[in-house]
């Protein structure tokens, strides 16, 4: 199955990458969130952690690339989304945590609209039951129609939920519900 059905192990999950990841970036001004599906109670989800690590200086881009890069990740690029860098294992350096919990990171500078994203529809689906079963029904849906294939999936919910993702954005902009 792509899906699987809530749990709070993701926090756990969650707080143990936090804590591998701030080991080495004592030093430098940042904050780290918990954002996308897993960080949602009780909304079903591909078991993959979403990570954003946020820095107020663009200065300090730099200096988490290779702190990052020192901890056994790679600087992939952006993926063609402004102001979110993402990072990968890169196989080289082994780390009991980091490599054994499946997780997505990015670096996203304070004021990126990726970021915005990202922290609106967390706040949003949370505040929001009906939202929540919404947004979960259509990730089934879409399963279903992928035939539980993950790569297929990735790329019919990328199609189908930036409609949705945007509409509960602008929600939460606007009502702050």
């Amino acid at each position: 199955m792509v899906l699987e059905k809530y749990t709070s192990n993701w926090v756990n999950n969650f707080t143990n990458i936090k804590r591998e990841i701030e080991i080495h970036l004592d030093g430098i001004d940042y904050c780290i969130e918990h954002i996308g599906s897993t960080s949602v109670p009780h909304l079903d989800s591909k078991p993959i952690i979403d990570i954003d690590i946020i820095y107020p200086d663009t200065s300090d881009f730099e200096k988490i690339k290779v702190r990052l890069e020192k901890l056994g990740y790679y600087h992939n690029g952006n993926q063609g989304i402004q102001d979110r860098d993402v990072f990968k294992r890169n196989g080289n350096l082994t780390n009991k945590v980091l490599d054994t919990i499946k997780h997505h990171l990015y670096v996203c500078p304070v004021g990126s609209k990726a970021l915005e994203r990202h922290i609106l529809s967390r706040n949003f689906l949370r505040k929001n039951e009906w939202a929540r079963l919404k947004y979960q029904q259509m990730k089934y849906d879409l399963a279903e129609k992928a035939n539980q294939d993950r790569k297929t999936y990735a790329t019919l919910k990328e199609l189908y939920s930036n409609d949705f993702i945007d509409s509960i954005i602008e929600a939460e902009k606007i009502y702050h519900v």
